[in-house]
């Protein structure tokens, strides 16, 4: 989220058309998705081609699909028909009812009640709203009217159910939230006959903000006491305001409120303790945890009151980086900011003794001696691993690197390297710690951050590339690096004079490449492939690069920048790694980390994507493509004769299958 990293990206063929919300299948860990109304897809991670993956033709349209941790996934078809989808798979050309005439559906969302996956919607037939409740695997359904509004109609709708009883909140155009009650009933032949009931509802909250009316846009649950509530106040003239609002409705108090200045799209997710909203152009989230409902915590936070002082209940670091801290500088690269914990009472401390709260820690890091620095981080750390200490420790990693960029001097380097190395940390978490790192040319913390963090930056990425390339292999000899990557293949003592080895594996050797060439290789370009073209230490800083996750279309510009010096060091070091890998029948270079030949290969095209003008142009790449082209042509040969044996040795593995010897024997198959 971050950096709009894409972790995996489909799409359908042009002129198909998406017509519903992609979900995933918690059960299966699969995508689902719907496109022109009735085609339906499901595929998983690892699939790259949309237009392959599972296909179904449905009979009906279909509305939405919901998936539920332990319920499987809903489908809901825009005639009010509901399939699991299992059943739907069985046959997918079943005939799915149709329960409503005239009606649009407005809402849907899907819960469990003990083992029992239950699905409500709304439909809308002109000013009227219909509420169906819906029990799939017991072919269930109940029909109730919500009780008209005068001069109000509802805009948007949430649930949830407690003891056996649905409880719907809907927002009305009045600037209130009302609430209805409706029980799951047991299904009778008396209830079967009965008419549509009509469900009255009862004020829940008046919202206002400072004196004006808020103009909900979207509403979600909390917990049982709380709501959160997006909308605008209106100002004739100018642009509406933007806030989002949490509410108490256990005493119908406003218990905090944010402005949005930037616009929102209107829209708010919840999940997982975690508020999802698009803010301006970036997707903005921000944790928070409920604390059971008192009146203390709600003291001093009445319904319309002219000033609201959200302070003590939440700190809003995601959305206002200078109200927890005000080292917190704004990051305008970055989408998202590290996520801030968000409370919903006070939990100030003044008084008590003990390890300082993580607000006095950020505060005191400011400006305090690097020893209270390092004793009092390592009290924070030495805390049990939590979702908020996480986030907390993010926050300190950004509020040293801040310092870092203010005072030079400073610089935390054991200390930092021990916070990346024993939390689970990311880029997002402390965006501003690479950067600082490459200041100081702290390659020991780079080159563990680039094995670690799984969101760098393209840009990240190729700065610490272009800065391992320039080093010199002096200094990087005096330089204490993790070498247990490169070691195990790079001969330390003389890595100019490795020895070839004379097994030929994979099909090449020099004499084959030679037979499959018109031209003979001069001798002394025999050897490009045979030594490594850099250090051990420069080969471990290089492994870490390959190992980071990049998106090619976002690397490959800054690829292009690369000096042509450098880029065909780079290309040597990756062709001595093709040829190590290449030597070794399962292809995998020894060592921790080291780089796999799908990372190589990669790597390589990447390259001379971006660099393959400036390389044929340079005298001194000529004989390095020369020779490379060489090993892909024998080694594409090569495998291109195993291929046409193929069923053969399917066939020998076949046979070994069922023989079942146990008495030594040497046996000859020809193979024809």
């Amino acid at each position: 989220i971050s950096d709009q990293k894409p972790l995996g990206c489909w799409s359908v063929k042009h002129g198909q058309i998406l017509t519903c919300p992609v979900v995933c299948n918690f059960e299966t860990q699969e995508y689902i998705a719907v496109h022109d109304g009735k085609v339906l897809r499901i595929w998983k991670n690892e699939d790259l081609n949309l237009d392959k993956a599972f296909k179904a033709t449905l009979s009906a349209d279909v509305y939405r699909i919901h998936s539920l941790p332990q319920g499987g996934a809903l489908v809901l078809f825009r005639g009010g028909g509901v399939r699991t989808l299992d059943v739907l798979l069985e046959a997918p050309q079943q005939e799915i009812e149709s329960l409503i005439s005239a009606e649009t559906i407005r809402w849907s969302e899907a819960f469990m009640e003990g083992q029992e996956p239950i699905l409500i919607f709304i439909t809308q037939k002109d000013k009227d709203f219909f509420v169906y409740v819906q029990k799939p695997k017991l072919n269930s359904l109940h029909k109730y009217k919500l009780e008209p509004q005068k001069l109000a109609r509802p805009l948007c709708f949430t649930a949830h159910i407690t003891n056996q009883t649905v409880t719907l909140l809907c927002l009305y155009t009045n600037h209130s939230v009302y609430q209805v009650l409706i029980p799951l009933q047991q299904d009778t032949e008396e209830e079967e006959e009965k008419e549509e009931e009509i469900l009255s509802k009862s004020l829940l909250l008046k919202l206002s903000v400072s004196g004006a009316g808020l103009k909900g846009t979207s509403i979600v649950v909390l917990d049982k006491d709380h709501i959160a509530v997006l909308g605008n106040i209106p100002e004739p003239g100018r642009k509406p305001k933007e806030f989002l609002t949490i509410w108490n409705t256990k005493f119908q108090t406003l218990q905090t409120c944010k402005e949005l200045p930037r616009g929102t799209s209107g829209q708010l997710w919840c999940y997982e303790e975690k508020f999802f909203l698009i803010h301006g152009k970036v997707l903005t989230v921000i944790m928070y945890k409920c604390e059971t409902s008192s009146l203390a915590a709600a003291v001093g936070k009445l319904k319309d009151s002219q000033t609201v002082d959200v302070s003590s209940f939440v700190n809003w670091n995601t959305l206002e980086e200078e109200e927890l801290v005000a080292s917190l500088e704004s990051q305008e690269s970055v989408a998202l900011k590290a996520e801030s914990r968000m409370n919903l009472r006070s939990n100030r401390s003044t008084g008590q003794s003990g390890p300082l709260s993580v607000e006095q820690l950020l505060i005191r890091l400011k400006d305090t001696s690097n020893y209270v620095v390092e004793v009092e981080l390592k009290k924070l750390i030495a805390r049990a691993p939590t979702l908020d200490l996480q986030a907390a420790i993010g926050c300190v990693v950004t509020t040293l690197t801040d310092r870092c960029k203010k005072n030079p001097k400073f610089y935390p380097q054991s200390l930092l390297q021990e916070i990346v190395e024993t939390r689970d940390l990311s880029y997002s978490l402390c965006p501003d710690l690479m950067a600082v790192a490459l200041e100081q040319k702290d390659l020991q913390l780079l080159q563990i951050c680039l094995e670690r963090f799984p969101d760098i930056p393209e840009e990240i990425t190729y700065a610490c590339l272009k800065a391992f390339l320039s080093m010199s292999e002096d200094h990087l000899k005096s330089v204490d690096i993790n070498l247990d990557s490169a070691i195990c293949y790079i001969d330390v003592e003389c890595n100019d004079m490795e020895v070839k080895t004379e097994i030929v594996e994979n099909g090449f050797s020099e004499e084959m490449d030679q037979d499959m060439c018109d031209t003979k290789i001069p001798k002394e370009r025999q050897s490009d492939g045979e030594s490594c073209p850099v250090g051990l230490q420069k080969a471990a800083l290089l492994n870490a690069v390959l190992h980071s996750p990049y998106t090619e279309t976002f690397l490959l510009p800054h690829l292009k920048n690369l000096p042509a010096q450098q880029a065909v060091l780079f290309l040597r070091y990756l062709y001595y790694l093709y040829v190590k890998c290449s030597e070794k029948v399962n292809t995998t270079l020894p060592g921790i980390r080291s780089p796999t030949i799908n990372q190589i290969m990669d790597w390589m095209c990447l390259l001379l994507d971006a660099q393959f003008t400036v390389m044929v142009m340079l005298p001194e790449a000529k004989d390095l493509l020369s020779n490379l082209h060489r090993f892909v042509r024998a080694q594409v040969r090569f495998y291109s004769e195993l291929n046409k044996i193929e069923g053969s040795l399917r066939e020998l593995q076949r046979l070994n299958h069922l023989r079942e010897s146990q008495t030594y024997s040497i046996e000859v198959l020809e193979i024809i």
